[in-house]
């Protein structure tokens, strides 16, 4: 009569303990950061344009997305009519990078300067986001 109690109550904290460990386990590639949000198509980069991704994917995809498509709660799309060059010209993101940005498009809270970028870098990683633009029709 014991052995069934016994087996019963073992089994119980088996489950009770692998739902704990479940929950430490860390979240799923996909649902670190948010989906994008715009989808954007990637052409052939060459010479600074691709330069530019290597330093962008070490600088800003953390927030902008992997291909500046920009993150649902962290960050917003760089592949956007908001950030054509008539809008929003090489030197705005070259004083974002510097100084930081003030939210006033998105509800994503201020930009803070990226820490350690240079100027090379910003050049690199605007000629990168340019040329997503223009592949994806924001010229």
């Amino acid at each position: 009569m014991r052995k069934p109690i016994i087996a019963g109550a073992l089994a119980g904290l088996a489950a009770l303990l692998g739902v704990g460990l479940w929950q430490m386990l860390p979240p799923e590639p996909e649902t670190v950061g948010g989906a994008a949000i715009v989808q954007v198509t990637v052409p052939e980069l060459e010479g600074s344009a691709e330069i530019g991704a290597r330093a962008f994917a070490e600088k800003c995809a953390a927030c902008h997305g992997e291909a500046a498509g920009g993150i649902e709660g962290k960050g917003p799309p760089l592949v956007h009519k908001i950030y054509e060059p008539g809008h929003h010209g090489d030197i705005a993101f070259l004083l974002a990078a510097r100084n930081g940005a003030r939210a006033h498009h998105w509800d994503f809270g201020d930009m803070p300067p990226v820490e350690g970028i240079t100027e090379v870098e910003v050049a690199a990683i605007i000629a990168y986001v340019r040329t997503l633009q223009k592949a994806n029709g924001i010229f």
